[in-house]
């Protein structure tokens, strides 16, 4: 199965982008603060957000594969809530996160934006996106604009205005790394308007009829 980068664009729709070549670091492995000292630099001297988002999606590609023991830094699912966090790296004035999350199996997540950047890498699973875009601005009705399938090995990046849904395939959890850059604006959370919802049953059961999702069976950051 092929491994892509993504971009999610300014007006909410994916663009698979090719695989982004590593950094090279200044030791044998590229390490954590490898990692967060090449973050704080590319923000610093690059203003572009697409050239940010590139560079960022390689750094995180090479810091998985290099720092194996980061796969590994997770928690189960918690069985009240479907979902765990695990925090890599906070630190206070520093404005940029890096975590772990587990997503169980078969949940969906509310519509909502993350009011900032973020990098997202998946470890193991296969995890269903679904993007949306506002019918109006400032509403907070969406319709869908568009959606993808991330398996283990893909990194996927979106912009600060980007509002999206997941839902986990298959039986066992979607194990992600996310980073994520400084919040410009409250997450907030939003509703699909109900023309949209009626215009895409309609078409789901049409296509249900015709086509099955193959489900990964990968497991572990491929390179």
């Amino acid at each position: 199965m092929a491994v892509l980068d993504w971009l999610i664009n300014e007006i909410g729709e994916p663009e698979p982008c090719d695989r982004v070549g590593e950094i090279a670091p200044s030791g044998d492995y590229y390490r954590l603060y490898h990692f967060l000292s090449d973050l704080e630099r590319v923000f610093k001297k690059e203003p572009n957000d697409r050239v940010r988002l590139t560079m960022v999606r390689g750094m995180v590609r090479q810091l998985l594969t290099s720092s194996y023991w980061l796969q590994d830094a997770i928690s189960p699912p918690d069985p009240k809530t479907g979902w765990s966090l695990t925090k890599l790296y906070d630190e206070p004035f520093f404005p940029w996160t890096l975590q772990n999350s587990a997503w169980a199996p078969g949940l969906p997540s509310p519509i909502h934006n993350h009011g900032t950047w973020g990098v997202v890498a998946v470890i193991s699973g296969q995890e269903h996106n679904t993007f949306w875009r506002r019918v109006s601005p400032g509403s907070s009705q969406v319709e869908q604009v568009g959606e993808c399938i991330l398996n283990a090995g893909d990194v996927i990046s979106f912009l600060p205005q980007t509002i999206h849904s997941i839902k986990v395939l298959g039986d066992k959890p979607a194990v992600t790394m996310k980073v994520y850059g400084k919040m410009t604006e409250e997450v907030q959370y939003f509703q699909q308007a109900s023309a949209d919802i009626a215009a895409h049953e309609a078409a789901a059961d049409l296509a249900l009829q015709n086509l099955t999702i193959p489900i990964a069976a990968a497991e572990g950051f491929l390179l």
